[in-house]
């Protein structure tokens, strides 16, 4: 995705525009106004007197209102401008522009102002590989609004576009016809709202939950001035640092999404423009990251995802009993079943990951209540490990699509189809069992045996977790070591092979405690090796693997989201001045996004490029990056909960020189950290 696109966003709600403030939908430039997984503008094009307009400066330091200072015509115009427009955007339940015209000479002058309009409708999820519509698209203007439609049976969605000024409305668009007095200013707001209509032409919404909260600008404001002063409060020697965290903070709280079932519950999206919705995978890691920061996201993501767990044995979904889901989707794929995610349950590590994160939450917060309500997910989720996860048999999480239409080939976090090969390149059949899916399991077991003991009164249940879960270690650290270069192997294939490819995975076996306290040493040397370690970060696949490319989406990409859990591993293990390299290496990155890490960037060395590399298509802001810092602080000031007290033990890099974080939450009350250099 082009980094010249600005965005403005409130959860899965979303326009994306050049910076002129103008929609320009194509196949490669997402551009829209997106709500309900559907495209309602994918056309938004403001010219005054036949000319376009072009950015002098753009203002988006709200996550929810962005600002465009224009003039008409080429750069050559400016100096000499005789008007210039200002078009004020906000996206609250609706999207909104505030347009004004500023005449800046001494006569009066008249202008034509046109604003076309248009949709394809099209699902988010077909973005980037648009067909064909197989509804009916069409056009009306009726009582002054301009109203655009699709319908494909009883399918309807519809985009309705209102001024405050009067305008001549045809079925492409508005003009406006104004004079303007010397040094004088006209002023109209379009509102544009993305309607999901039942049969009976009523929003669907509406329905689902009578009353439901319509936000304004105003109350967002206000609630992210609330969850800014909630948060911890950082001062820090180095302003990259200081800077990156504000960052972070404000597009976790962008991203904030509740479902339509659960409009007070306010869990993380997973990312802008390609994943604004509901996940399984990407809330967790990013309520992982930021607890202890704001441990309200993870209570919010396990209340959403236990409600959505597997019930039943769906071959279409990827669905079995116990297993979280992947992805929800509303769109019209998805409504008429060309696509499984209604919703989809096509990850194999979301389940373990579901019972890390409520052993994390009340080992942080001390919130008993939960882990007792969600005692029977909890169970289901542990059962599925070794139910429906070992397809083998032998006690590992495999993984194999029950869906061969259209189901997920790989369904680990590195889910393209060609993230898993061996050293040479070829890939192995199916089923797969990844490493750090046995990692995950491991951890499941020993925080479910936790649970157990202390919550669910089911001694014997822990007694047989943690005999299970030691019996997999033994058998992990047996069948994954690959000799000949001392690591863990990406993978098992169905042969019981190693798929023997050098990866960023076996960091991820650090933070789950799998990994022999004998071999960790190695795997820290591989991970900071120049093979791995680009400058700024692990990269996914190593320098000399068959596969490698420094932008390829998981065979050589550096993602933030990986580095942090892998800094956490290494200081589990005692790692910390290897973890501090990975920190400073991934805050160095953020200074050249402004402070707003992308989902991944180029693996280049960093001796070759000097600046990170954008990967064209990454979803930013995306929620495992944004969590990303905050995992990091969390690891350089050594912050780990043991009963009722907070253990501070800072190991921080050079650049941090003086870090002080004030009032972090959790079952202590607030505490300070600080550290040194």
């Amino acid at each position: 995705m082009s980094a010249k696109l600005v965005r403005i966003l409130d959860g899965n709600i979303f326009v994306l525009s050049y910076d002129s403030g103008d929609i320009e939908a194509t196949p490669t430039v997402p551009c829209g106004f997106f709500s309900f997984d559907t495209r309602f503008l994918s056309l938004w094009q403001l010219s005054v007197n036949g000319e376009r307009l072009h950015a002098l400066a753009v203002d988006d330091s709200r996550y929810f209102v962005v600002r465009f200072f224009l003039v008409p015509g080429a750069p050559t115009h400016y100096l000499d401008a005789k008007v210039s427009v200002i078009r004020e955007r906000s996206i609250a339940g609706s999207f909104k522009e505030r347009l004004s015209i500023l005449n800046h000479s001494e006569e009066p002058a008249e202008f034509t102002v046109r604003v076309e309009a248009d949709s394809d409708f099209t699902p988010l999820i077909a973005v980037a590989q648009p067909q064909q519509p197989v509804g009916r698209i069409h056009r009306r203007v009726e009582d002054g609004f301009l109203h655009l439609g699709y319908e494909r049976e009883k399918f309807r969605r519809e985009t309705v576009i209102s001024t405050t000024e009067p305008a001549q409305i045809d079925e492409h668009g508005l003009t406006y016809k104004i004079l303007v007095g010397p040094h004088g200013q006209w002023t109209t707001t379009l509102q544009v709202r993305g309607l999901v209509l039942r049969p009976d032409g009523e929003d669907v919404r509406e329905h689902v939950y009578p009353g439901r909260p319509r936000r304004s600008e105003q109350q967002l404001q206000r609630d992210l001035d609330q969850w800014l002063d909630k948060a911890p409060q950082l001062t820090c020697d180095w302003e990259p640092l200081t800077r990156t965290y504000r960052r972070s903070l404000v597009d976790l709280a962008a991203l904030r999404y509740s479902p339509l079932t659960l409009p007070k519950v306010a869990m993380p999206a997973a990312g802008l423009p390609w994943s604004a919705t509901l996940t399984g995978r990407e809330p967790i890691f990013a309520s992982l990251q930021a607890m202890p920061f704001t441990p309200e996201l993870a209570m919010a993501t396990l209340r959403m995802l236990g409600i959505d767990q597997g019930s039943v044995l769906d071959d279409f979904r990827d669905e079995e009993p116990g297993k979280i889901l992947h992805e929800f989707r509303y769109g019209e794929l998805v409504a008429f079943e060309k696509r499984p995610q209604s919703p989809y349950y096509g990850s194999a590590d979301v389940t373990p990951l579901y019972v890390i994160l409520l052993d994390e939450y009340e080992r942080w917060t001390g919130d008993a209540a939960l882990v007792h309500e969600f005692e029977d997910e909890a169970r289901a989720a542990l059962h599925w490990i070794g139910e429906y996860g070992d397809i083998m048999g032998n006690g590992y999480i495999w993984y194999q699509r029950r869906n061969e239409v259209n189901g997920l080939e790989n369904q680990c976090w590195k889910d393209s189809w060609d993230a898993i090969s061996y050293r040479d390149g070829r890939l192995p059949g199916l089923p797969r069992a990844t490493c750090e899916l046995q990692g995950y399991a491991y951890d499941a077991k020993i925080r479910g045996a936790r649970l157990a003991r202390e919550f669910w009164n089911d001694p014997a249940y822990a007694d047989r977790l943690e005999r299970e879960a030691a019996e997999l270690k033994e058998r992990f650290n047996r069948d994954f070591w690959v000799e000949d270069g001392e690591y863990y192997a990406l993978a098992l294939d169905a042969d019981g092979g190693q798929v023997d490819a050098l990866s960023s995975n076996i960091g991820h076996l650090l933070w789950s405690g799998i990994v022999d306290q004998s071999r960790a040493a190695k795997i820290a040397e591989h991970l900071l090796g120049p093979r791995l370690f680009s400058g700024w970060g692990v990269r996914t696949l190593a320098k000399g693997e068959a596969r490698y490319n420094p932008l390829g989406y998981h065979v050589g990409t550096v993602w933030p989201f990986d580095n942090s859990f892998i800094a956490w591993g290494l200081r589990r293990y005692g790692f910390t001045q290897e973890a501090a390299h990975i920190a400073q290496g991934i805050i160095d990155a953020a200074e050249f996004f402004d402070g707003r890490l992308p989902e991944a960037f180029g693996g280049y060395d960093r001796e070759l490029t000097r600046n990170p590399v954008q990967y064209p298509t990454a979803d930013s802001p995306q929620a495992g990056s944004t969590g990303a810092p905050l995992l990091l602080l969390r690891t350089v000031l050594g912050l780990e909960p043991y009963g009722d007290d907070l253990v501070v033990a800072p190991a921080l890099p050079e650049k941090f020189s003086r870090i002080e974080l004030l009032d972090i939450p959790g079952r202590w009350g607030l505490i300070d950290a600080i550290g040194y250099v």
